[in-house]
């Protein structure tokens, strides 16, 4: 099993999400998280005053995943968060040893 963890532009989620949904996933998280990469945040004008936003607003996914379509998720998760611009964010696939589903005892993929 693998972990995907996606950080995506917020308005992008909802065609992560149905592009996630039609590639067979039925569950993930979603946070709503502040961050900067390379850009460094960015600045903006209110009220004739320039101000620098250090943390720009992102949505970050988590999802486990049989090892059998990791790269399809990817992929496809990639192809729906992508608008070619800067910041369109990150995808980062981790091992997962173990999974439990807590109502019913189910272990390793049966449980996700």
């Amino acid at each position: 099993m693998k972990e995907i963890k996606a950080i995506i532009h917020p308005h992008m989620l909802d065609a992560v999400k149905d592009s996630l949904k039609d590639a067979g996933i039925s569950g993930m998280t979603v946070s709503e998280v502040k961050g900067f990469g390379r850009t460094g945040g960015k600045t903006e004008v209110y009220r004739g005053s320039t101000y620098a936003v250090d943390f720009v607003p992102k949505i970050k996914l988590e999802l486990v995943v049989p090892d059998a379509i990791v790269a399809d998720i990817v992929r496809k998760l990639a192809a729906a968060a992508k608008t070619n611009k800067i910041g369109d964010g990150k995808i980062f696939v981790t091992n997962i040893e173990e999974a439990v589903r807590i109502r019913t005892g189910e272990h390793g993929d049966d449980a996700i």
